[in-house]
């Protein structure tokens, strides 16, 4: 039951990212300033650019947990590998909430007057919220997975 668990949300992570790279793909060319453009001009956009270069940080997390749940199904959760992918599951949390912060202010500045940046704003805010949570969550899960090992490689060494 355990492994069909584990095998279960591997799939979901999958379909997650199968998921947000099809709306990285088609959201561009439904966007409003980007209607009557070409697809070379749509994806040449350099916030459009921005945005895949931030992903990347989403798709390295969505990497990252995968493994660890593959840790968790091999039964080496308590090992340096399992603490190494929280680390950077941590890591890339904070990195998409900083790109997200950094999008938000471009818009708040730059945007044209007869544009009302307040539903783009407050996506920003909803996903840098959820980016922190994630980073938080990572970093006790972390300390504590990492106190966990320690005192795993201290009972091997004193047997």
């Amino acid at each position: 039951m355990k492994s069909v668990s584990i095998v279960f949300l591997q799939a979901v992570i999958v379909l997650i990212g199968a998921v947000a790279l099809a709306i990285l793909i088609w959201f561009p060319q439904t966007e409003g300033r980007a209607v009557n453009l070409d697809l070379v001009s749509i994806y040449m956009d350099p916030f459009i650019l921005y945005g895949y270069a931030a992903s990347i940080a989403f798709f390295v997390a969505l990497y990252q947990t995968f493994r660890l749940l593959g840790y968790i199904g091999q039964n080496k959760v308590f090992s340096p590998d399992a603490v190494k992918a929280l680390k950077r599951i941590k890591y890339c949390a904070v990195v998409l909430s900083i790109a997200i912060v950094m999008a938000g202010l471009y818009i708040k500045v730059f945007h044209s007057k007869e544009d009302d940046p307040a539903g783009f704003l407050a996506m920003c805010i909803v996903t840098t919220f959820v980016s922190v949570v994630v980073a938080t969550a990572a970093a006790v899960f972390e300390k504590l997975l990492q106190n966990a090992v320690d005192m795993k490689s201290e009972n091997d060494l004193t047997i």
